[in-house]
């Protein structure tokens, strides 16, 4: 059998890819990667004019459809929590680091936005509204591309400074020598950011099958908790909803989890601890505070 791997053809896409075939093959399973433009590729409009990030995996869903592939290769965090049922997401690799990053070349220290106007690119509203929060007086603009292309627009000046996820980064492995970078410590990541996610048809039980054995039983229980506690919210990939589980000591989990309006003006934060046995209850039960505190309501101010 040999199983074919669908990606998009960004760089970061492709390499997440030949880690996965990297893995497959070690495992004896024969495999090929096949790269194909997604919708959001091929625009530069905003994402919430487009659809969100869901467009990104629209077309290597249908290809799935179409049998053209047997598995789809994504950034865990910008497929939707919520995925048609006749998907899912049947493994994850091991996280990689999950923290976002700041990168500029003007600014070298994070306090040094304080009063000031600068200008920082990111299309989070997720990022956007914890940097407003504690920063109201920046100014966030949209930037689209892929990690090149905004690493571009960066040297070029076009922005004071950027967003990104540290794992698109450590993937990548990128120079930034000519940046100053500093990890952003009050900002709670965007569930299961820096996990890679392998999606299938449901109706794949060989595939299945075969992920389940390459797969963490840990990892993938808390991917699939920090995305079930977007979907409680009704969010999307484009909401301002944070949160992060973390293994703090053998079986006992940190869970950090955030929601704020687009101009970070109003959030709820709450942190509670489980471990892998409980986590679906906590993660149920936390959900229901936030709703219960208005948090639907809150995200779409």
């Amino acid at each position: 059998m040999k199983i074919r791997i669908g990606t998009r053809k960004s760089p970061l896409a492709l390499f997440q890819a030949e880690k996965v075939s990297k893995i497959l093959t070690a495992n004896n399973f024969e495999n090929e990667i096949i790269s194909s433009d997604s919708d959001g590729d091929l625009t530069e409009k905003p994402l919430h004019e487009i659809g969100g990030k869901g467009v990104f995996i629209s077309k290597l869903e249908r290809n799935l459809e179409k049998f053209e592939v047997d598995i789809a290769v994504h950034s865990l965090k910008d497929v939707p929590s919520q995925i048609e049922n006749n998907f899912i997401i049947c493994g994850v690799l091991d996280r990689e680091d999950p923290s976002d990053i700041f990168i500029s070349k003007k600014i070298s220290n994070l306090d040094e936005l304080a009063n000031n106007t600068f200008e920082i690119g990111t299309s989070s509203p997720r990022r956007a509204s914890q940097l407003l929060e504690k920063y109201p007086e920046t100014r966030v603009k949209p930037i689209r591309g892929n990690i090149e292309t905004r690493i571009g627009k960066l040297k070029d000046e076009q922005f004071d400074g950027i967003i990104m996820a540290k794992a698109a980064i450590n993937r990548l492995n990128l120079d930034l020598t000519l940046f100053n970078v500093f990890e952003i410590d009050f900002m709670i990541p965007a569930a299961s950011q820096g996990y890679i996610g392998i999606e299938c048809l449901s109706s794949n039980n060989k595939i299945i099958k075969i992920f389940k054995n390459l797969t963490s039983n840990k990892d993938l229980a808390i991917a699939n908790a920090e995305r079930n506690f977007v979907a409680s919210m009704d969010g999307e990939c484009l909401s301002p909803i944070s949160i992060l589980i973390k293994e703090i000591e053998k079986n006992n989990l940190l869970i950090k989890a955030k929601v704020s309006c687009l101009d970070g003006s109003v959030s709820i934060y709450s942190e509670e601890t489980s471990d892998y046995t409980n986590l679906d209850d906590q993660i149920s039960k936390l959900s229901q505070y936030f709703i219960e505190n208005n948090a639907k309501e809150i995200i779409r101010r």
